[in-house]
């Protein structure tokens, strides 16, 4: 199976087994850039993603 990742409107598939910091890289999407959540708790880069998991994507916003 995979693991699902949801950012906005868009829904993206990688294969379990990797870890955050490297799905991300794969999709194209800056790790400083998001907040990744699984089932409302926060997880960080290094967490092993597991077949059959959704992975929610949050946008950070900054400004000055």
């Amino acid at each position: 199976m995979s693991v699902k990742i949801i950012m906005r409107d868009k829904e993206y598939e990688v294969r379990p087994g990797m870890n955050l910091m490297s799905a991300l890289k794969k999709l194209d999407i800056l790790p400083e850039a998001v907040i990744a959540t699984r089932d409302g708790d926060l997880i960080l880069e290094d967490e092993i993603l597991k077949d059959g998991q959704v992975i929610k994507l949050v946008s950070v916003i900054s400004g000055g």
